[in-house]
């Protein structure tokens, strides 16, 4: 390719070649050889040491390609001649890519499952709490028994340790129907005859890590059955149902208020080391929705209750359901798993809905005794 094939005009010192004519390079046909005329019509070098503005750049392409770039991004193009259409052109490699669209933030889990169950858990709860207080009863007795079950496989199948279910789901059970018939008095001997069942029935097995069995089957006890007792004895007072109804609400309202606002506008992390995804700024969500919400509970929801109660009950509910999700989150770490089971659809196992209830149980129960009495 020439001067003219990128539509300059000729310049003096060159050759055109003809419009019809031989292969270019070629001596032209002509009069006899004349020194100056050959002066003129030289034929340019295969390969020039050193081209000049305006020489032939055809050569040096070629020469481009057969040597390959210098560089792996530095890929030799052909341009096309004038009114010639490339085929199939390709976009060069260090054009500029369009950025990919930002990524929504995202929840995790199932929220149509979450939001399901969540109802589901509710209106149980709801009907067995105003209409027989005997059945509610019965739902916490079921849901510490399936909490054991879930604690005890876990800790069987990731670390080994053989703590006893059946002492704990019988001892469990008997815990929360003492703690609604006998109170806190009848919940601590019932807890201490479980411990004692625990001990005796892992006799049963080998003696070694008898020790590490045990121990963990009376934490267990503790963890789970003993801590649910607070909910049946808030329940066994005359307006007990009221109780235990703003005990969950502001469980469940902190909770929510932590997610949302963590979620939208949390940056700065809680606990990275222990459950990455708690932020400060959903601990403060947290704290000022259940604080609205406790002041609202006990002006309209308990009888002879204040808003300013309410505001201490709701830091003390934010502050106790976020330890008791730490809590239940490093004993997940320490097991390497991300959840306790998966009986709930979108919100794991029962485990995993008790973690922020367990711990606040007992809080609730004495701050509304020292309040409002038993």
């Amino acid at each position: 390719m020439n001067d003219s094939s990128w539509g300059a005009p000729p310049q003096a010192g060159y050759w055109r070649p003809p419009e019809q004519g031989p292969v270019q390079g070629a001596v032209p046909a002509g009069p006899p050889y004349d020194a100056h005329y050959a002066q003129q019509t030289r034929p340019m070098p295969i390969v020039p040491d050193l081209p000049e503005h305006g020489a032939d750049q055809d050569m040096d392409r070629e020469t481009a390609r057969l040597s390959g770039p210098l560089f792996p991004d530095e890929t030799t193009r052909a341009r096309p001649h004038p009114g010639e259409m490339p085929q199939n052109p390709e976009p060069m490699p260090d054009a500029p890519q369009p950025a990919p669209p930002p990524q929504k933030k995202s929840a995790g889990r199932d929220l149509g499952a979450a939001i399901g169950v969540g109802v589901g858990l509710g209106a149980l709860i709801a009907v067995s709490l105003f209409v027989v207080k005997a059945a509610f009863v019965g739902v916490v007795a079921a849901a510490v028994v399936v909490g054991l079950w879930e604690l005890t496989k876990r800790l069987e199948e990731r670390k080994g340790i053989l703590a006893p279910l059946v002492p704990l789901a019988l001892g469990g059970a008997a815990m929360v129907v003492a703690g609604y018939v006998r109170g806190a008095e009848g919940a601590w001997v019932a807890m201490a005859f479980t411990a004692l069942a625990v001990l005796v029935w892992r006799m049963i097995q080998p003696p070694e890590n008898y020790l590490r069995d045990v121990t963990a089957g009376v934490f267990a006890a503790f963890y789970v059955p003993f801590l649910a007792t607070f909910v049946t004895m808030m329940l066994a007072a005359d307006d007990g149902h009221w109780r235990v109804l703003v005990f969950l609400l502001l469980t469940v309202i902190s909770d929510t208020g932590a997610y949302a606002v963590g979620w939208r506008f949390g940056t700065h992390k809680l606990a990275p080391r222990i459950s990455p995804g708690k932020t400060r700024e959903g601990l403060l969500g947290a704290v000022g929705f259940a604080m609205a919400a406790g002041a609202l509970c006990m002006q309209f929801l308990i009888d002879d209750g204040t808003w300013w109660q309410g505001l201490l009950l709701g830091l003390a509910v934010a502050v106790s359901a976020t330890l008791g999700d730490l809590g239940e989150s490093m004993i997940k770490r320490d097991l390497g798993i991300k959840d306790m089971g998966t009986l709930l659809p979108g919100h794991g196992g029962i485990m995993d809905r008790l973690d922020s209830l367990l711990p606040t149980a007992p809080v609730v129960w004495l701050l509304l005794v020292l309040f409002v009495g038993s």
